[in-house]
């Protein structure tokens, strides 16, 4: 597959969740081939490449820079320089940095391509046994400021509902959830998704909320609500 001639352009690379070999042929071959890698982490995507066989200079790119490093980066591609974009895992800008840099680059007229790969709610959702013709993606609910608010807007949401939360908020999460919702709604949480302890549950809000009080909850969690 050819990526076009050599000139500036930015390209969003899906990385691993899980399991190394969910990394695509043409994911490595982009970040072999790119000026540098822009990553959330330097130290965990300096480990992935090292374990690809790929040496590529890295740039930070995280919650705490990305206002302030974005335009030089896309002043970087207009001048004619071809970065990838990695996040810890998955792929760049969900829940993740990105969003700034690519509008900046789209506003520049600088190529963007997203590769297709690996991203935590897809198989979470199409393995939890809620519908997914339809369905809305919420990510991270507030932590504090507007959290109520938004899960009562949510409450007559008529779609499969998938939300992202950490394992130290998540039993808090299915409270808050059963509370609004009704505690007999239908859900499915999948935590370790490629990974050697992968797991998903599935049941009421009630039911899941009991399941990780008896076992601790560990790893990353995707959480599917089923629609009103």
């Amino acid at each position: 597959m050819n990526d076009g001639p050599a000139s500036g352009k930015l390209f969003l690379v899906p990385t691993p969740i899980g399991n190394l070999e969910d990394i695509t042929v043409r994911a490595k071959r982009v970040l072999a081939e790119s000026d540098a890698v822009i990553a959330e982490d330097t130290r965990t995507s300096g480990k992935l490449l090292q374990l690809l066989g790929i040496s590529r200079p890295l740039i930070a790119f995280h919650a705490h820079n990305e206002h302030s490093v974005t335009a030089r980066l896309v002043e970087r591609m207009v001048a004619g320089e071809r970065f990838a974009l990695v996040t810890d895992a998955g792929t760049p800008a969900i829940s993740d940095p990105g969003f700034l840099l690519v509008r900046e680059a789209v506003k520049q007229n600088v190529p963007v391509d997203c590769l297709p790969g690996p991203t935590a709610f897809v198989p979470a959702l199409v393995n939890s046994g809620l519908p997914c013709d339809r369905f809305t993606f919420e990510g991270f609910l507030p932590v504090k400021k507007g959290r109520r608010t938004r899960m009562e807007q949510l409450r007559e949401e008529g779609r499969t509902m998938v939300f992202y939360e950490s394992p130290h908020r998540i039993l808090r999460t299915l409270g808050d959830l059963a509370e609004v919702f009704g505690p007999m709604r239908p859900a499915s949480i999948s935590r370790e998704i490629s990974k050697l302890h992968e797991e998903t549950v599935r049941g009421t809000l009630e039911e899941l909320a009991a399941h990780f009080k008896i076992h601790a909850p560990r790893g990353e969690f995707v959480l599917c609500v089923g629609g009103a």
